[in-house]
């Protein structure tokens, strides 16, 4: 596909997609007729206990007493009862949508029910029935023993984790005009969830075994989309979205003393605009043959084109470079790499395939305040120290005396333009905190649902990491059906396999649409992790990605690229006319083959879109200052998949290939560089400039190959240290005071076993008495 073939996509990145949206992905269409069972279930207990009347018509006493008469359902020992009840408190998490005559009631009257179940100790409840089932062998074995697992063999679970998500879902998104009593349901259900009040660990804990469980073989009837979604919006609420990381990490900035950060990314990025792709093979031939004919007639216009890249001289040609502009448009090259005044100066007339609002609203400069790490001003300085004195003072960044006067300017630069991270601060306190733990003392920890949550997953992360990529793997549109592959679609395949071609063409949509929703959760679940724990502690982040990197997370977000990543975007494994809470209130239209394959009329499908810029932020998270991590980027010839993707015209999606481009550009070697201009203009546009960093030549001190295995050993000890440090507290600390005093120690009262009083004697004679004591071995002693 050509540039001209991709509009720009108007999407905008967020937390998560709209309220209804994010409802709908819950169900596979395979469940719907299900909805229609938990109506049923709610009625014929709502009619049996109220007569002639509607939930709706409810006043709050009667729809409080009559929830606590289903709860007390929930306590009786038949499995049927309990899943009817269950059943009937699901159809209220779902918005009564019996009584409703539109989507927006079933919305409204969802989440007025799910704070009234909150309050009333549903979701408690729930997850002592969730444990019961996690629990159950007898489902586990019979799950194992079956050839083909269905729909049927998670149905409890299933409605479980279905309430759950709607009450975490519902009660989590806040509305403008909500009464006060639901933002302290809010912030208390929240609290519930972070820090464990019942039970010995956090709820996503729960969820993470359930995981790990799965994927071990163990209980493959475990509607695993489910737990996932659950899973990525339970971290979402007790941790934060983006905007709360974002207000995080400006407070944590001021409570460590650092200046403000100079500008908000999520703000900048909104802002940025796409750009047009790069060429490819057959576009290149047919540029390659107009350049040539160009050449021809015009011998000396080489020198004119580069003047568009410098300041115009206006007493020259204009022809000559209008026509050099034209020809690079064939190029397809990346839009907006000049100043849009220089570009008015010099094409008077537009390509007619670009719309003229383009040109509208170009940002002037740079998006990014330029920034300078310390390390980078300490190399700066070394390599002036060796040039002009002959030797080198290490870490002193003050001394600027025999430099000429050139260096002390381009220091105060980078000095202007120094950037410390709270990383950078971290990792100087653990340094510090290893050297001298006895005058420092105790590290005061803050109990934040981050640093709980950490603490719970610590010793069994590598297995939680481990079981998220594979069944990332499983879901990977690229991935071939492997016999020894997990089977993800448990929860998705009916019973009866489909008969009819039209049957068999909605399971395989459907069957489509749960493999991305399950993408999408596990992408958003991984980034916050690694985000949050990068700002709670530096090595925290260090250990999940080191986990990550080790269990091929790289060339397995690498895999997923290599496809035809416009395609996947523009899916459409959706069919809206089936999509909760549509289907619960409209009268559903006859489907046809016709109208499934035509699917709905959006531009893009929102969840691949975001789950693509997902997995970049992670490679992004991966990569970034590790040049191990960097050249498995090369080695695994990332370089043109990653351009491939650069045909997706919607501006955060090109920002982070351009970066993952970026961090290579050095090591691909010149001739990919003179191929690729137009990205390395894209990338010289669009990502943040490192002052000093040559990126874009390849003479990187810090880029020696052969130190790349003890960049990693040496982060590894770093990450034991500080775990071993901040949570192995053994009892006997080797730090512990020692008491020396003789009648102190003979005088403590010892807890001695009862059977020691019987043989005391005996053991005195034993070893006491009848031991002859060898005087000079003991004066002898060293």
């Amino acid at each position: 596909q050509g540039s001209v073939d991709c509009p720009n996509l108007e999407f905008e990145y967020g937390d998560a997609d709209g309220h209804g949206a994010e409802l709908a992905e819950l169900y596979s269409y395979t469940e719907e007729p299900e909805l229609s069972t938990n109506r049923r279930c709610f009625e014929e207990d709502f009619h049996a206990q109220v007569q002639g009347r509607r939930w709706l018509e409810l006043d709050g006493a009667q729809q409080k007493a009559y929830v606590m008469r289903l709860l007390d359902g929930l306590e009786v020992v038949n499995r049927d009862k309990r899943l009817k009840v269950a059943r009937a408190i699901l159809y209220l998490a779902q918005g009564v949508f019996g009584d409703c005559d539109n989507d927006g009631d079933v919305l409204h009257w969802s989440r007025h029910n799910s704070f009234l179940l909150y309050r009333l100790g549903t979701f408690t409840a729930f997850l002592e029935l969730l444990n019961m089932e996690i629990d159950n062998s007898q489902a586990c074995s019979s799950a194992l023993r079956k050839p083909a697992i269905s729909l049927a063999d998670s149905t409890e679970l299933r409605v479980l984790l279905s309430v759950m998500y709607l009450m975490v879902e519902n009660i989590r998104v806040e509305h403008e005009e909500e009464p006060s009593e639901w933002k302290t349901c809010r912030e208390t259900f929240r609290m519930e969830l972070s820090f464990p009040v019942h039970t010995e660990e956090p709820f996503a804990l729960l969820l993470f075994t359930m995981v790990t469980k799965f994927c071990s073989g163990h209980a493959p009837h475990f509607p695993m989309k489910k737990v996932l979604l659950l899973l990525w919006k339970v971290l979402l609420f007790t941790l934060g979205g983006f905007e709360a990381l974002q207000a995080m990490k400006v407070r944590k900035r001021e409570e460590l003393g650092l200046p403000p950060l100079p500008e908000d990314s999520i703000q900048v990025m909104r802002s940025m605009r796409a750009a047009s792709p790069p060429t490819y093979s057959i576009e290149l031939v047919e540029q390659q043959q107009q350049k040539r004919g160009h050449r021809s007639r015009r011998p000396l216009v080489k020198q004119d084109s580069l003047d568009i890249y410098n300041e115009r001289d206006p007493f020259k040609n204009d022809e000559a470079g209008v026509d050099e502009e034209e020809n690079d448009d064939v190029d397809s090259g990346i839009e907006g790499e000049l100043d849009l005044m220089e570009r008015d100066a010099i094409i008077p007339v537009m390509p007619a395939q670009r719309p003229p609002i383009e040109r509208v609203s170009f940002p002037k400069g740079l998006p990014w305040a330029p920034k300078v790490r310390q390390k980078d001003i300490e190399h700066f300085l070394e390599a002036s120290r060796n040039k002009f004195i002959g030797f080198t003072l290490g870490q002193d960044t003050e001394t600027l005396i025999g430099l000429p006067r050139p260096i002390h300017e381009s220091v105060k630069t980078l000095k202007q333009h120094k950037y410390v991270s709270i990383s950078d601060v971290q990792i100087k306190n653990e340094e510090e905190l290893e050297k001298c733990p006895m005058s420092l003392g105790e590290e005061v920890v803050q109990e934040t649902p981050c640093e709980v949550l950490y603490r719970a997953m610590l010793y069994n992360l590598p297995q939680y990491m481990i079981a998220l990529l594979k069944i990332l793997l499983a879901a990977a549109p690229t991935s071939k059906a492997k016999t020894d592959s997990i089977n993800i679609l448990a929860d998705v395949l009916p019973e009866e396999m489909p008969i009819t071609v039209l049957q068999s063409m909605k399971l395989g949509i459907d069957v489509n649409r749960h493999k991305e929703i399950i993408v999408k959760s596990i992408s958003a679940s991984l980034l916050l992790l690694l985000k949050h724990f990068k700002l709670n502690h530096i090595y925290q982040f260090e250990y999940v990605s080191q986990h990550l990197v080790f269990a091929n997370c790289i060339p397995l977000i690498l895999k997923f690229f290599n496809q035809n990543i416009m395609s996947y975007i523009t899916a459409k494994n959706s069919i809206s006319v089936l999509d909760y809470p549509h289907c619960t209130v409209c009268d559903l239209p006859e489907l046809t083959a016709e109208s499934l394959e035509a699917g709905d009329n959006n531009q893009f499908c929102w969840r691949n879109l975001f789950s693509c810029i997902n997995l970049l932020r992670i490679l992004n998270k991966l990569t970034k200052w590790k040049h191990s991590r960097t050249m498995m980027l090369v080695v695994f010839k990332s370089a043109p998949i990653l351009k491939r993707a650069l045909k997706v015209k919607q501006a955060m999606l090109q920002l982070y290939v351009l970066k993952l481009l970026k961090i290579q550009t050095k090591y691909l070697g010149r001739q990919w560089r003179k191929s690729n201009m137009k990205t390395m203009s894209a990338i010289y546009q669009k990502v943040r400039h490192r002052m000093n960093d040559d990126w874009a030549y390849g003479n990187d001190i810090d880029a020696r190959p052969w130190d790349f295995q003890a960049e990693e050993c040496t982060l590894r000890a770093n990450i034991e240290a500080f775990n071993s440090r901040r949570y192995d507290k053994p009892q006997d600390s080797e730090f512990a005071p020692v008491d020396n005093c003789l009648q102190s120690v003979l005088g403590q009262r010892l807890e001695l076993p009862e059977d020691f009083h019987y043989s005391y004697e005996l053991w005195l004679e034993r070893e006491v008495f009848s031991q002859p004591i060898r005087w000079e071995e003991l004066l002898h002693y060293q």
